[in-house]
């Protein structure tokens, strides 16, 4: 997680790369919806690091309207296997139920769980792709935490849905602060940027976008694998629209 300083720090010294682009557009805007149990089976589960864990999302690309929903299990050796199909309703799993029970029974879940909407993301993008690394950066990321059993997005209560505890925040914003993700073939080692960040003195931080925004936002759960960035590193504001990266990519980074 980055300020914009260190990241204009950052892309002065990336080699060249190529940068997403559609019509112009560098900059997209995401929108997504988790799905949890009443119990919060899908926090838990990450929060406990258990094998068996999931995450079930719709994920709107907001610049083209599509929007899809998607399922993210655990497979052999800890790797995430992630399935998705087109979806009509982002605020609700509707007929998908029937795509995402499946997908979560061939992955080992025990029971097939009652899903409601919890919490929605919205950011940012921009896209580069490096000779070893496809980079992501995340700016004006918001989180939004939605009523338990499906209440709608307005309906949220003043106590955390499992009764009781610290008065929870409806929204909370990461302000100007900058989410850097790498990504590299399986195997393959450090990227040039892993390299880059390590000599800057960044080292990884673990974070979920749907885990670390229920840490922010219900701070009575447990948040073991998230604390060092929730409580140390993270800077919140007040939740505003989400707005598009500033930063000028150079020319040499050119368009895909």
């Amino acid at each position: 997680m980055l300020t914009p300083d260190e990241l204009d720090a950052l892309l002065a010294t990336l080699p060249p790369a190529r940068v997403l682009e559609i019509d112009g557009v560098r900059s997209f805007a995401y929108d997504s919806t988790y799905f949890d149990t009443p119990e919060l089976d899908a926090y838990h589960l990450a929060a406990t690091r258990r094998r068996r864990r999931f995450k079930v999302r719709t994920r709107t690309y907001v610049d083209t309207g599509s929007c899809f929903v998607e399922v993210k299990t655990r497979a052999g050796r800890g790797t995430t296997v992630k399935e998705r199909q087109p979806h009509d309703d982002a605020d609700h799993l509707g007929i998908a139920r029937t795509f995402v029970s499946a997908r979560l029974a061939d992955a080992g879940a025990p029971r097939v769980p009652v899903l409601t909407p919890t919490l929605r993301s919205r950011y940012h993008r921009t896209t580069l792709l490096l000779d070893d690394a496809r980079v992501t950066l995340d700016t004006g990321l918001i989180w939004d935490l939605l009523a338990p059993g499906g209440m709608g997005r307005h309906e949220i209560p003043h106590e955390g849905p499992l009764g009781g505890g610290p008065t929870v925040h409806r929204s909370a914003a990461l302000g100007d602060r900058v989410v850097v993700e790498t990504k590299t073939a399986a195997g393959s080692g450090p990227s040039s940027v892993d390299r880059l960040l390590w000599r800057a003195g960044h080292r990884p931080d673990r974070i979920s976008k749907y885990a670390t925004g229920m840490a922010v936002l219900l701070p009575d759960l447990p948040d073991a694998p998230w604390r060092r960035l929730v409580r140390r590193r993270l800077v919140l504001s007040e939740p505003s629209l989400p707005t598009p990266m500033t930063t000028d990519l150079t020319s040499e980074r050119t368009p895909s």
